[in-house]
């Protein structure tokens, strides 16, 4: 029977990043996926001449040198900077929170002034928690209001959240939003890292350079055919849901879902962002993705006549469906933790990524793990 050194189970970007280097320090590797492709949630599929993003909208953001200089090894990126926006009630705000949201939200045009406003509503907040008795915020409603206000927080966060997650506001343990950034300047680039963009041409460049040279096996389900797997490798690499690794031994974790709606439009421009954030609970998405604007700039932008949105519904998990993240709860956050202490004990299981640890990690913080992983080092 074949050996290897890995079975890597999920070539998402943990996956496949160990094998990628892996595969340099001279060891063997099988990767294996279930879905009909590699590439894991950066997944992307050409349609009309455009790189359309099936798991949702994925922007490269570091401040990680080593990081950055990895992956522009691998493909060169592009000069996309994130500036979505958010529609409430007709009206268009600038994430995040800065001095062109605030004029606005008030109209205010100086630093001062948008502190005053936020600050007075703050302080109302406050007071009224006082009278009632409560002297730390107990949910996630309560932590915002005492951030920001009110305000930003009906308008631009409430409605949202609880779209994204599921749940009231209210039922949301605070810790999930303990700070909110609020910049006193005039600055609509989301992210604050020292590099960010695209692959160009997508981000299948970026899997394909990875698994270059590696044996890649899709439509494979490793809980189909466990033991045979197992016996392929003297290690394995698996970024699947850990709950399940165990046979739920100790429960079922819960994760959130997303659902994508694609429309094809015989326009060159539908919203004008790559990103839209509907913010109105009654909007029954959380946005539209324009995937377009992730690689066209400027008036390149009608060099297509046609253009291709996703509209994303966030939903709990179901057997079946596709567990995007993690649900960061008290309870669910206990129970993971004592899967990973059952992750600790292995000797020949490596776990890694989002499913597997069970947290909510972007794309460079996945690489740099892997980068910095002991196993890799130790070669």
């Amino acid at each position: 029977m074949v050996k290897y050194d890995y079975l890597i189970v999920g070539s998402g970007l943990f996956g496949a990043v160990f094998a990628h280097l892996a595969r340099k320090a001279g060891k063997r590797c099988l990767v294996i996926d279930k879905r009909p492709h590699l590439g894991g949630n950066i997944y992307c599929e050409e349609q009309h001449g455009i790189n359309v993003h099936k798991y949702g909208a994925h922007i490269f953001h570091t401040s990680n040198k080593e990081v950055w200089d990895f992956v522009n090894e691998l493909v060169p990126f592009n000069r996309f900077t994130n500036c979505p926006v958010a529609l409430y009630e007709g009206k268009l705000y600038n994430l995040p929170f800065n001095m062109n949201t605030f004029y606005q939200m008030w109209g205010v045009t100086t630093p001062a002034q948008a502190m005053a406003r936020i600050e007075e509503q703050r302080v109302a907040v406050l007071d009224a928690m006082r009278e009632q008795g409560i002297t730390e915020p107990r949910n996630l409603e309560e932590q915002a209001l005492c951030l920001v206000g009110r305000d930003i927080y009906e308008k631009l966060i409430k409605g949202y959240t609880e779209k994204q997650w599921g749940r009231p506001c209210t039922e949301l343990p605070a810790f999930i939003i303990k700070r909110l950034p609020v910049r006193l300047v005039y600055d609509n680039n989301y992210f604050n890292d020292a590099y960010q963009g695209i692959p160009i041409g997508g981000y299948n460049k970026i899997t394909e350079k990875l698994l270059e040279g590696i044996e890649c096996r899709v439509n494979e389900d490793f809980f189909a055919r466990r033991e045979y797997w197992e016996s392929l490798a003297d290690k394995i690499v698996f970024t699947g849901k850990i709950d399940k690794y165990y046979g739920y031994c100790y429960g079922k974790l819960q994760y959130r879902t997303v659902s994508f709606v694609e429309e094809v439009h015989p326009v060159p421009n539908y919203q004008g962002s790559a990103v839209v954030n509907y913010t109105e609970r009654e909007v029954p998405y959380t946005r539209i993705i324009e995937h377009k604007h992730f690689e066209c700039f400027g008036d390149d932008v009608y060099a297509n006549p046609v253009t291709v949105i996703s509209k994303e519904y966030s939903t709990e998990w179901t057997e079946g469906s596709e567990p995007f993240y993690p649900v960061n709860d008290a309870a669910n956050t206990a129970l993971a933790d004592r899967y990973r202490a059952l992750a600790a004990q292995e000797t020949r299981v490596i776990f890694g990524g989002r499913l597997a640890e069970y947290r909510y990690y972007d794309m460079a913080p996945v690489i740099e793990r892997v980068l910095n992983h002991p196993e890799v080092k130790s070669w």
